[in-house]
């Protein structure tokens, strides 16, 4: 193999492993795999509590899921889907005086009255760019009066972050595209290495090369040969590009096209429709499985709570959320009942975060719970916030029932933190399982995802699963219980999320502990005695 193609193999290789734009694993679901965040020991403990449980009775609780949408007639949420009981279905008129028409089963607020939906969005970095580029584009920080000192430094922070992106997604692009011809000459590099052409994956596994050009040919092996890496995975990938290329890092972007609002203003609430689902329903779909899905008929994985009924709030398109569709989505769900929101997303900027938080402040009030991911950049969120927060720059104390979830998996020992999981030893209250998760995605179908995203419904299903069968205690008391019983892993030296350092697990949290629901459930029944 000549000098170059070492060289296109190295990019390639770290360009795969270290992109992560894509929370899809691709590749048949196994024993290991299914259910094992309910059954595991560094799971929830579910089936445990359920039979803890045995012969009290449940009240169902709501619970708001603000995301892509939900494909609320996917086979295994039937009977899961929140109805508004005040509405009456295509009548065309806000029966229930809430100023959402024929919001049967939630509300999508990235959609137009006359149906259309809105798909892509840029990033809100992008977005700060192109509110101000006209103002401060070529104007040097000395030119800039007192009051406006705070917006330009905003923007250069902004643009700063978004060209550098650019031209990371651009060199991301270029090794992509050369990644087929890489994945039809890996076989014969490792027949050679090994002295067979009919390697398994663990033949591979058990090859302990020590050059580092080795090192990187086993990886790509072992992702090809487990069906990670494929041509659906390279397609997929390179979908991501182009989507962050064309439409999150592209100023000129309009992703309020088929909206029609002003984002800026927030007294302008009269725009959306009632398609809960959307054009791209996987990421909400897999979240209300995982908090969800009917359990125990065998079909994809269980859901952690049973008497539940899932809101379906489209806020979150295929780029980063508007601050203005999130406040709503919000408010929307405390005013309309539910108990929990989870909030599997999150943005390094925010342009109108006192508006969130006066939302996740009338949340805080209402006694609802709001679960929020930690994020997928391996980051330490006591540095780098993630927003939403539950303590923005200019609030004095915390919220009060909130919570940030971090994603372990089910290697305890030694890897117990995902390698993409942000972290945080006073910004990241505990760990939840978030590392091949198999659950519902569209058109009844299942797949694996992996993220924050699939951890932080964890912790809302557990939190939906204590209310319902404990109504008397408040979510306040519910999210003490959940931290106070989470399984410590203090003292354990674990990978640190995007280094091979090992850290003790107990820096990585305000508890260092995974979730137990079967420990929260026994505390309940204490409490509640």
């Amino acid at each position: 193999m000549n000098e170059s193609m070492k060289k296109i193999i190295v990019r390639l290789t770290f360009s795969f492993f270290a992109l992560g734009l894509t929370n899809v694993v691709f590749g048949q679901v196994d024993k290991d795999i299914l259910n094992w965040y309910n059954t595991h020991k560094a799971g929830l403990q579910t089936e445990k509590a359920y039979k803890a449980l045995k012969g009290k009775t449940s009240k169902t609780v709501i619970v708001a899921i603000i995301d892509s949408g939900i494909d609320i007639e996917h086979e295994d949420l039937q009977g899961k889907i929140w109805v508004n009981e005040k509405e009456i279905p295509g009548n065309g008129i806000d029966d229930d005086n809430n100023g959402y028409v024929d919001d049967i089963h939630g509300w999508n607020f990235l959609g137009s009255p006359d149906g259309k939906n809105q798909k892509y969005a840029r990033l809100e970095k992008t977005r700060i760019y192109a509110k101000y580029r006209a103002e401060f584009e070529n104007v040097e920080a000395a030119q800039v009066p007192a009051n406006k000192k705070a917006e330009y430094e905003l923007f250069i922070a902004a643009k700063k972050s978004m060209e550098e992106d650019k031209e990371k997604y651009s060199m991301y692009k270029e090794q992509m595209a050369q990644l087929p011809m890489i994945l039809e000459m890996v076989p014969q590099m490792v027949g050679q290495k090994l002295g067979k052409s009919d390697y398994t994956l663990k033949d591979l596994e058990k090859w302990k090369p020590k050059d580092v050009q080795d090192i990187q040919i086993r990886q790509l092996a072992i992702a090809i040969k487990s069906g990670e890496l494929n041509k659906e995975v390279i397609d997929s990938q390179m979908d991501q590009i182009n989507s962050m290329l064309d439409y999150y890092l592209n100023p000129d972007f309009n992703d309020r096209e088929f909206i029609g609002d002003d984002p800026d203003d927030f007294n302008d609430v009269k725009y959306g429709n009632n398609d809960v689902e959307g054009p791209d329903a996987l990421h909400g779909t897999h979240v209300g499985g995982i908090v969800g899905a009917v359990r125990g008929n065998g079909k994809g994985g269980d859901g952690v709570a049973e008497n539940i009924k899932l809101m379906s709030l489209r806020a979150v398109p295929d780029g980063d959320e508007s601050d203005k569709d999130i406040a709503l989505a919000i408010r929307y769900a405390v005013d309309n009942g539910a108990s929990v929101i989870n909030m599997s997303f999150g943005k390094a900027f925010s342009i109108h975060q006192k508006e969130v938080y006066e939302a996740l402040k009338y949340a805080d009030e209402k006694g609802v719970l709001c679960v929020h991911a930690a994020g997928n950049d391996a980051k330490n969120l006591d540095v780098d916030t993630n927003y939403p927060t539950d303590k923005y720059s200019f609030q004095d104390k915390s919220f009060t029932n909130y919570l940030t979830i971090g994603a372990s998996t089910r290697f305890p020992k030694g890897k117990l933190a995902a390698s993409f999981s942000n972290y945080g030893q006073t910004k990241v209250d505990v760990f939840a399982p978030g590392f091949e998760i198999y659950n519902t995605v569209p058109q009844s179908d299942y797949k694996k995802l992996q993220g924050t995203s699939m951890a932080a419904p964890m912790v809302t299903g557990v939190a939906a699963l204590l209310k319902s069968y404990f109504p008397e205690l408040t979510m306040t008391q519910i999210k003490d219980v959940i931290l106070s019983t989470a399984k410590s892993y203090k003292g354990t030296q674990q990978e640190l999320p995007g280094a091979e350092t090992k850290v003790d697990f107990g820096t990585l949290s305000v508890t260092g502990a995974v979730v137990d629901v079967n420990a929260a459930v026994k505390k309940c029944m204490e409490l509640t005695k």
